[in-house]
């Protein structure tokens, strides 16, 4: 099955062959990999095995990630990915993740990728509550989960073991009702 939607500058759209290697370059950065759940070097096997299983995957099986490409409607190669899983012990509830270029990085693409990923989340699937964690040194991340109108819910100090240090990690959400309200302003 595959999946696709539009925001103003981007089409999120199932992987496809032509996105291995951007995908793996991008997967390949340092600075990306930094507060992602990959380490550099990344393989481009490992890549490739990722690539096809996502274009073969299909999207909303509760406790699985789905990523979806992320292309600019400009044209060009994709420029990251927006994931989000249906959580399994409530597919009414998910979470969100976000991955982009380092050249595309402070360029506005990620709080629309994050509020397009929202509307397809609440206004197509219809769920009750998203969330997404971020590392606390990752500030970035933070604030365009906050400009999205996110809340932050959760503040956990060095408690995971990530990447050879003791890792914090905020946990941001919203609930449909508030998307709502940010949605048709008053």
């Amino acid at each position: 099955m595959t999946l696709r939607f539009e925001s103003t500058n981007l089409i999120f759209r199932t992987f496809e062959e032509k996105d291995l290697l951007p995908f793996f370059r991008y997967r390949s950065d340092p600075q990306v990999a930094l507060y992602q759940g990959w380490d550099v070097p990344y393989s481009f096997e490992v890549a490739r095995e990722f690539v096809a299983q996502m274009s073969a995957a299909e999207p909303g099986i509760p406790g699985e990630w789905y990523q979806l490409a992320l292309e600019p409607k400009a044209g060009g190669e994709i420029i990251g990915d927006a994931a989000f899983k249906r959580l399994k012990a409530d597919p009414r509830q998910a979470e969100i993740g976000l991955t982009l270029s380092r050249e595309r990085q402070k360029q506005g693409y990620g709080l629309e990728a994050t509020l397009r990923l929202l509307a397809y989340l609440f206004d197509d699937l219809g769920l009750h509550r998203v969330m997404a964690t971020c590392d606390v040194e990752n500030i970035p991340a933070a604030r365009t989960l906050a400009q999205a109108g996110l809340r932050r819910e959760a503040h956990f100090i060095e408690h995971l073991w990530y990447k050879g240090r003791w890792s914090s990690e905020f946990v941001y959400a919203m609930l449909n009702r508030e998307w709502q309200e940010i949605k048709t302003p008053k």
